[in-house]
């Protein structure tokens, strides 16, 4: 009570007038914000604490929620929720600098022929045992995934692993344009000199821009509102076999993709190369 009164007395109002405004119900607009909190929290929890407003709006919207970026924005800085800018540690404290690459893409994700340019990015998959990064690289022509990777550890070897596959698989002869965010995985130098021994030409993101990398958030999208959120994985290696059993089982290979001409990302490159053995 004398806590009360005191910040009354500070706030120059009287405590009538306090707890009257303390039982007044919540607005509708109030409560519309605490339950859209509850989604926005298990959002951004799903992300690792990574994902900011922009990223949180487009799980909003993949559950049906209609909010814009600016409440989502509002709501989070109320709950004190930020996101993880990249993955980048100081400079300075571990060494060595990153190196950051032009963005050549420039949001051009129509391209005329398959490995001329391929995106990557990172995912995070909730299990009971923790953690689980998967690593995913798809080529731009038809949104094949062509390489990847997972790990319980999220760093520049469980990058390289994916991009290791892809060119593996594809085995490309000419230029290729690798197109990431600004995370330290892709700006390592580990990462650079891969790509200079296999002939690859790095692209980047700007800084927090997620609509530079729209293809491949497009896909984790798609992978974890038609596997991942169905599904309560008790340990990690469940969930790899279940989403390697997505990612070639289903998506590659028999899923209709819009982009595809309504046929499989596997089919569309068959196609490709049926018509270029009839040149």
């Amino acid at each position: 009570m004398h806590r009360v009164k005191t910040l009354c007395r500070v706030m120059a109002v009287h405590p009538s007038g306090y707890y009257a405004w303390k039982a007044k119900p919540l607005s509708n607009r109030a409560k519309e914000d605490r339950r859209l909190a509850g989604h926005i929290k298990q959002s951004w929890l799903e992300s690792g604490g990574v994902y900011g407003y922009r990223k949180i709006t487009l799980d909003l919207r993949d559950l049906g929620e209609t909010c814009g970026k600016d409440r989502v924005y509002r709501i989070m800085k109320a709950e004190g929720l930020r996101s993880q800018t990249g993955y980048k540690r100081r400079q300075g404290k571990y060494g060595r600098p990153s190196v950051v690459a032009p963005n050549k893409l420039q949001q051009q994700f129509t391209v005329e022929q398959p490995n001329q340019v391929w995106v990557v990015d990172i995912t995070y998959i909730r299990t009971h045992e923790g953690w689980l990064y998967l690593a995913a690289v798809l080529d731009l022509y038809s949104r094949q995934v062509v390489g990847w990777a997972m790990s319980s550890r999220i760093d520049t070897e469980l990058a390289l692993n994916a991009l290791l596959m892809a060119v593996w698989r594809r085995k490309p002869s000419g230029e290729v344009v690798i197109h990431s965010d600004q995370g330290v995985q892709f700006s390592s130098h580990d990462w650079q000199a891969f790509l200079k021994e296999h002939g690859l030409t790095a692209s980047m993101s700007r800084r927090g821009n997620c609509y530079d990398n729209a293809v491949a958030e497009s896909f984790f999208q798609l992978l974890k509102r038609e596997r991942i959120r169905r599904k309560i994985y008790l340990t990690r290696e469940e969930a790899r076999a279940d989403i390697f059993n997505y990612i070639e089982m289903f998506y590659n290979s028999k899923r209709r993709h819009g982009h595809a001409n309504g046929v499989s990302p596997v089919q569309f490159d068959q196609q490709y190369f049926n018509r270029l053995n009839c040149v």
